[in-house]
């Protein structure tokens, strides 16, 4: 009877009721596919010379079918991607045809872990435990060059990338015409999974400069992130997998440094030995220790121009604090309450508030998963005592546990403390301990259209018993057409983390915004976002007086060429508590407190093609500032000689101007960079900075061989001047460092 029913309705009506039917399916099968690869179990070895001649190779079936990701995500890739898995009790073995147009490749540098955008490669990632939250990933690009990093946090943020992680492992490529070929080996043992699985989830990324294309295994709308683990299919393993049988690998080091203090005219000359020691406890547990570590050898900070009235932070760049770095990082919110913030531990501030390096004695680290839903990180750190420059020696401590719940969604318990043991003289009651216990849940759904937290955490100090709590609520859904956030958090007078990132206190701040995104048929431009934001911060201890409001309406283009135009209207609120002084100058007269300001600006952006030899980006700003007026202009370039040379310059101008009796300023920021690859395991890399907001420039040299795998001989020239009144020097070195991975 229904059918005849359906038969009679007016064609309108069928047409209608098919079109929403069809849409239906093709929804389903775009965004709800399933699709998976099977890795072949061989007993023999495989080698690893990118021609994939043994018979194994041909007997394995391919992961293929890729989906475009960019210039759009309806459609199957122009040039295809095939990928096949072997595997024995030890190894991964991969096999890669990446198709092309043809063999004008992009590859910048024959540096190691380099970055995707803007050049060919091809990325496999692999989430061992199957929880959409953390995955393992490795790449290469034509050239053979490697690269691996850990993915965490779902994809979902660029700050869940972390290159900078680093295992043994092997890979070759050949380039034939119109295709490349890789062919890796992965040990067992740079994984971490649970003994006795048949599946892990698996995609695939590909970046084709010649068909400007962005192509993924899995279908990935455009509006998530190309490295999103929402979107994956499985790898299936033949038979089950043993235990990693991980090595126990030692890594010592030695580093001499010739160094003077011109500033305290005294020699700075040092000779330190010390290292690194990795164990893996079953299949799943990372146990790290480290012996008296020096990080002389890691990549100095970019300096920034900062003209705000808070502190800001730098990301994490020593090895030790890498490896399960989000199992302690992510709780409570990044930029306003973070109670954990590794940076903290290693510096700390003389008797002038000056920040130092504070030496750590000894570390260990136990982190992983206990099963395939419960992570554990346990952090402990000693610091030495500083006499001459009253700093006391700290223990400091992290407890995190995870717990995994729904398909991606967690619950964290952390424990911070910081112990004070050192009895010295100097140290104030007050500072004896700070401790941080607290509770947050992570919302991610199965297709990542719904993420945000919730978190409550209260701190412990000496003598302070009340408004000590900081807590938050963020919510965002994200679909083709619209993303929505709202971002809430509370932060205590009285709430302190010593080992934390907590810019402000005794506040409630709110960050709102709405963009809607849409993908033109024609024309040049791929995808326009147009947003709004508001933020808004008021201070419950004084009678909830609001403290800052800024409306951001935006619009971003982002072109079919990969270039980028955005432009940016701010109109801002500011109440001033304390007094301040916007141009940052060093005797200029501060605005006084308990003053407000009402003022507009205009931001435009550009990025280039990054495609290209020569790259850049401007962005100017101009409007009011406070009771003024600013103008800012912020550039960077970059020459690329591939794959031998790339040359960078990174450049800031800020004229403040307010009016009389207060200062103006004109502050510069420049700071090139040049980075020489002679091979894929020879590199130097120098970066000149000069900063005229804290009058310093500076050069950093490095010269790294990797003369083993993971083995490292760095040479690093350090030279720092002060250009405050005249051009002066302060502190010069040049040290001499050597580590050896050694597996037991």
């Amino acid at each position: 009877m229904s059918h005849f029913s359906t038969l009679a309705l007016p064609s309108t009506k069928i047409m209608t009721r098919l079109t929403f039917i069809l849409f239906l399916g093709a929804s389903y099968a775009l965004w709800g596919q399933q699709k998976e690869v099977t890795a072949r179990y061989i007993s023999e070895e495989i080698s690893i010379d990118a021609s994939l001649d043994e018979a194994s190779w041909e007997s394995a079936t391919a992961a293929t079918n890729f989906w475009q990701y960019f210039p759009t995500d309806t459609i199957q890739a122009k040039s295809q991607t095939e990928i096949k898995f072997l595997y024995n009790d030890k190894t991964l073995y991969v096999g890669i045809k990446v198709q092309t147009e043809g063999n004008d490749y992009i590859v910048p540098s024959l540096r190691r872990d380099f970055r995707a955008g803007g050049n060919d490669n091809v990325t496999l990632m692999f989430d061992t435990f199957n929880d959409g939250t953390n995955a393992f990933l490795f790449g290469s690009n034509p050239e053979g060059v490697l690269r691996e990093a850990l993915v965490s946090g779902g994809g979902t943020d660029l700050r869940g990338f972390t290159t900078s992680w680093d295992t043994k492992w092997v890979g070759e490529t050949q380039q034939y015409e119109g295709y490349y070929i890789c062919e890796w080996a992965i040990p067992f043992s740079a994984f971490k999974y649970q003994e006795g699985e048949t599946r892990w989830r698996f995609n695939s990324y590909q970046f084709d400069t010649q068909g400007n294309e962005r192509n993924t295994w899995m279908q990935i709308p455009q509006n998530q992130f190309i490295f999103n683990l929402a979107y994956m299919g499985d790898l299936i393993f033949e038979k089950p997998l043993g235990a990693s049988k991980s090595p126990i690998s030692i890594i010592p080091y030695v580093n001499g440094l010739l160094g003077k203090d011109y500033e305290d005219d005294k020699d700075a000359s040092d000779f330190k030995i010390g290292g690194d020691a990795k164990l893996t406890i079953g299949s799943s547990l990372n146990l790290d220790l480290t012996f008296n570590p020096d990080f002389s050898q890691v990549e100095a900070d970019n300096l920034v121009t900062n003209l705000t009235r808070f502190e800001i932070n730098l990301p994490e760049r020593r090895q030790f604090f890498i490896e399960n770095n989000d199992l302690f990082a992510n709780f409570g919110d990044s930029r306003g309450a973070n109670p954990f913030f590794s940076r903290r531990i290693g510096i700390a501030q003389d008797t002038s508030d000056i920040t130092i390096e504070n030496d750590i004695i000894a570390g260990v680290r136990l982190s992983g998963k206990l099963t395939n839903d419960f992570r554990i990180g346990i952090l402990n750190i000693q610091t030495t005592e500083d006499e001459d420059n009253e700093i006391g020696s700290n223990n400091n401590t992290v407890l995190a546990l995870q717990h995994k719940l729904f398909s991606r969604s967690n619950i964290g318990l952390v424990f911070i403390n910081r112990q004070n043991t050192s009895d010295a003289a100097f140290i104030n009651p007050e500072n004896e301990y700070n401790r941080v216990v607290g509770l947050d849940y992570n919302l991610a759904n199965k297709d990542n259209s719904w993420n945000g937290k919730a978190y409550l955490h209260k701190s412990f100090s000496p003598g302070i018993e009340e408004d000590d709590v900081s807590g938050g609520l963020r919510l965002e859904y994200n679909n083709k057409g619209w993303r929505l956030l709202s971002s809430n958090i509370f932060v205590g007078e009285s709430f302190n983390s010593d080992l934390g990132f907590i810019p402000r206190k005794d506040i409630i701040r709110n960050f709102t915004r709405a963009e809607r995104l849409l993908f033109p048929k024609k024309g040049r431009i791929n995808r326009h976002i147009f947003s709004l934001s508001s933020f808004f911060v008021w201070r419950p201890g004084l009678d909830f007086q609001l403290g800052d409001r800024v409306f951001a309406p935006r619009w971003q283009a982002e072109l079919k060429n990969t270039s980028n135009l955005e432009a940016v209207f701010r109109n801002r609120y500011t109440y001033l508590f304390d007094s301040f002084d916007p141009s940052r100058s060093d005797e200029g007269l501060e605005l006084p407190a308990n003053s407000e300001y009402r003022y507009n600006s205009i931001e435009l952006n550009f990025r280039s093609d990054t495609r290209k030899t020569f790259s850049f980006s401007f962005r100017p700003t101009y409007g009011e500032f406070f009771n003024g007026n600013i103008f800012t202009f912020q550039s960077e370039a970059t020459l690329r000689l591939q794959p031998k040379f790339i040359f960078g310059l990174r450049a800031r101008y800020d004229n403040v101007n307010l009016p009389a009796p207060f200062s103006d300023n004109q502050l510069w920021l420049i700071s090139p960079r040049a980075e020489i690859t002679f091979s894929k395991s020879l590199f130097w890399n120098t970066l000149v900075q000069f900063s005229s907001q804290s009058s310093t420039a500076g050069i950093n040299s490095r010269l790294q061989w990797r003369f083993a795998p993971l083995s490292d001989l760095f040479l690093v020239y350090n030279d720092n001047y002060t250009t405050e009144d005249v051009f002066a020097p302060r502190f010069r070195s040049i040290n001499l460092k050597v580590t050896y991975w050694l597996y037991l």
